[in-house]
C-alpha cells in the first residue's frame, strides 16, 4: 500500500508524469495507470483522509470479486469406493454405475476415475517393486476350484488350481491338482520348473501349511521337504509376510488373470478327469501368455523369451524325488514306527532321537546327520522289518535259534540225546518252549558232560520219560551209571479210609 500512496502523492502533489514516476519508484507504467484508475473508481482524492489505514485502502482499491455460484457435482464417499474395490469382481466402472443410479446428475466416468486416483494419492504410500529377470517366481493357489465328475460313481471332486508367475515377464504357469497337500505342492513346482526350462533364483510363496510350518514376518519356519526341493534345484524359498498381499502381488495378479481368462471361460464345461482339465488349461494358458499387453509392447510370451528365459538357471539332470522328513524315536525293542510299520535300528540307539527320510520306495534312518540304516519301504501295517545285526547278542541268538540246529547238536552228542530232544520238541506247544527245553538239555551237557547226558537220555527213553526234569533227576541220582538197576515204583503198604483199592473199580 505504501507504493500506491507514493504514486498518488507524486501524481497530485508533484504533478509528475507516469514515465517519471516509473523511473523514481521502479514500477511499470501499467501498474501506475491501474493504481490511478482504481483510486478514481473508488472516489479517492489527494490528500487521503488521515484515518484511512492500509487495510481500508486495500479494501477500497481491490474489492473482492463475487463469482457466480457453480453447482458442484455430488462427491462419492471415496473411502467406501476404495474399500469396495477390494471385493472380488469389483471394478471402477461398476461402482460408477452404482454412483450414477444414486446421483443421475453426478460426474462422468472419466472424472470419476480422475478423482479416485487423486484420492488414492492421499493414502499410504507403497514402494514400487522392480523385478529382475530370472530372479523371482511367485506361486499360489487360485481361490475357485473346478468340479470333476466321476462318470462311474457320480461323485464330484473339486480340483485346486496352482499358479506361478515370473516377476520380470509376468509369464504365467497354471495346472490343476486334486488338493493342496505337500506332495502335490512340490510336484507342481517340479512341473513348473520343467515348463519354464529353468529355475529362478527365488520362489516367493504364501504361508500355506504345505510350505511353511510356522509363519513369521521375520523368521518363518519352512517345511524340510520344501527346503530339500529348493536345495535340489539350487533355488531359495522366501515366504511372503502374512496379511501382506503386496509381497506377492504378481501371484495375486496372475491368479486374477487365470480366474478371468481361464476358469471363467470353462465354467460351463463338464470335466470327467484331471488330465482333461489340465489339457484345457494348457491350451487356454497358451492364449493368455500370447495376448498383447495393453500398455507395453509385446506379450507375456515374448517378454519371457527375451527377459526371463535367458536369465533362468539351468535345470538339474534328475527331477526331484519327493522326500518326507520325520523325527522318530526308537523304542526299547530298537524299532521305529513309520506308517504303522516297524523298522529296526542298531540297539545302541534305543530311545535316541532319530531322523527318517522317506521316499515312495525307501526309508533312511539318520542319527546326528549320519545314516545308520536304510530299508525298502513297506506298507504292511503291524508288521516288522528286522535286521539281526541290529540286535543285542542274546536277542540275536534267540531270533536266529532254530530247532533243526539244536537237533544237529544233539546228534553230535549221541543218538539217544537226539531221539530224546525230538520227543521233547514234538510236545512243545510253541517255539519258546522248545528254546527253553533245548537250553536246559545243553546246560546238563555242560554240567555232566556228553557221555553221562547220552546215557541219561537213553535211560529216560527206556522208562518213557519225556521231560527234561526227568533227565536231570536221572543224572542227579546217578541212575545213568547203573543202567541195569530197575526203577521200581513204590506203592503204599498200608490201609487207609481214603484208599479205595482195586476192588472199588469192579
Amino acid at each position: 500500500m505504501r507504493r500506491i500512496r507514493d504514486v498518488l502523492r507524486l501524481t497530485f502533489e508533484s504533478s509528475m508524469s507516469q514515465r517519471q514516476i516509473q523511473q523514481v519508484l521502479k514500477i511499470s507504467r501499467n501498474a501506475i495507470a491501474d493504481y490511478l484508475c482504481r483510486a478514481q473508481n473508488a472516489g479517492l482524492s489527494w490528500p487521503l483522509p488521515e484515518d484511512l489505514d492500509d487495510a481500508e485502502l486495500e479494501q477500497l482499491l481491490f474489492p473482492p470479486v463475487l463469482l457466480p455460484k457453480v453447482k458442484r457435482k455430488p462427491v462419492p464417499e471415496w473411502l467406501e469406493i476404495h474399500q469396495s474395490l477390494k471385493i472380488k469382481g469389483a471394478t471402477l466402472e461398476i461402482l460408477h454405475l452404482e454412483y450414477k443410479e444414486k446421483y443421475p446428475d453426478g460426474m462422468c466416468y472419466s472424472n470419476f476415475c480422475t478423482q479416485h486416483r487423486a484420492f488414492e494419492k492421499t493414502l499410504k504410500r507403497s514402494l514400487r517393486q522392480v523385478h529382475i529377470a530370472g530372479e523371482k517366481v511367485f506361486v499360489d493357489y487360485a481361490g475357485p476350484t473346478v468340479p470333476i465328475h466321476n462318470m462311474r460313481t457320480g461323485e464330484i471332486q473339486h480340483a485346486q488350481i496352482f499358479v506361478g508367475v515370473l516377476g520380470a515377464s509376468n509369464y504365467i504357469y497354471a495346472e490343476a491338482v486334486w488338493n493342496q497337500r505337500r506332495e502335490n505342492w512340490i510336484a507342481s513346482h517340479v512341473r513348473m520348473f520343467e515348463h519354464f526350462g529353468g529355475v529362478p533364483v527365488m520362489v516367493v510363496c504364501d504361508n500355506l501349511k504345505s510350505a511353511v510350518t510356522k509363519a513369521s514376518r521375520t523368521e518363518p519356519v519352512i517345511h524340510p521337504t520344501y527346503l530339500d526341493m529348493a536345495a535340489h534345484y539350487g533355488t531359495a524359498i522366501f515366504p511372503a509376510r502374512a496379511y501382506k498381499p503386496k509381497d506377492k502381488s504378481k501371484a495375486e495378479g496372475g491368479v486374477l488373470i487365470v480366474e478371468r481368462w481361464i476358469l471363467f471361460r470353462i465354467r460351463k464345461h463338464k470335466f470327467t478327469s484331471l488330465a482333461e482339465l489340465n489339457a484345457t488349461i494348457k491350451s487356454l494358458l497358451l492364449d493368455v501368455n500370447n495376448r498383447s499387453f495393453k500398455k507395453l509392447p509385446g506379450s507375456r510370451q515374448s517378454a519371457f523369451d527375451s527377459l526371463d528365459m535367458p536369465a533362468l538357471k539351468p535345470l538339474v539332470s534328475q527331477p526331484y524325488q519327493f522326500r518326507e522328513f520325520l523325527k522318530v524315536r526308537a523304542g526299547f525293542d530298537y524299532h521305529v514306527e513309520i506308517d504303522q510299520h516297524f523298522y529296526s535300528v542298531p540297539h545302541a540307539l534305543v530311545r535316541k532321537q532319530l531322523e527318517a527320510i522317506l521316499t515312495a520306495s525307501t526309508i533312511e534312518i539318520l542319527h546326528g546327520g549320519k545314516r545308520v540304516t536304510s530299508w525298502a519301504r513297506s506298507y504292511e501295517a503291524g508288521k516288522k522289518s528286522t535286521d539281526t545285526l541290529h540286535m543285542e547278542s542274546a536277542h540275536r541268538h534267540f531270533a536266529q535259534w532254530d530247532s533243526e540246529h539244536e537237533l544237529r547238536w544233539a546228534l553230535s552228542v549221541g543218538v539217544s540225546t537226539h531221539a530224546f530232544l525230538q520227543v521233547v520238541f514234538s510236545k512243545a506247544p510253541h517255539r519258546d518252549f522248545s528254546y527253553r527245553w533245548a537250553n536246559s538239555i545243553k546246560s546238563l551237557s555242560r554240567e555232566y558232560g556228553h557221555e553221562r547226558l547220552e546215557a541219561a537220555c537213553k535211560r529216560a527213553l527206556e522208562i518213557g520219560a519225556t521231560a527234561t526234569i526227568n533227565v536231570r533227576s536221572i543224572l542227579k541220582n546217578n541212575l545213568d551209571q547203573n543202567p541195569n538197576k530197575p526203577i521200581i515204583a513204590d506203592e503204599a503198604a498200608f490201609d487207609h479210609d481214603n484208599i479205595r483199592g482195586a476192588d472199588y473199580y469192579h
